[in-house]
């Protein structure tokens, strides 16, 4: 993976309480969204396509996807 993979998986990791099976108790955690990840993606490819001038061609990945702008 590159780089900026790497760095949308870590922003893909959403807060998440668990439970000890040792001692019952809550825990703060975090897990990885696939939902979030494919979103980043769709985001960072429009963000892409609008960076080289073409908004229309971004805002219709965006919402082929279904990704919020």
């Amino acid at each position: 993976m590159n780089e900026r993979l790497l760095e949308l998986y870590k922003q893909a990791q959403i807060p998440h309480t668990a439970t000890d099976p040792s001692n019952n108790m809550p825990y703060e955690t975090t897990c990885f969204s696939a939902e979030k990840f494919a979103e980043l993606i769709v985001q960072e490819c429009a963000k892409m396509v609008d960076d080289d001038g073409d908004a229309v061609m971004a805002l219709r990945i965006l919402n082929r996807f279904g990704v919020d702008n």
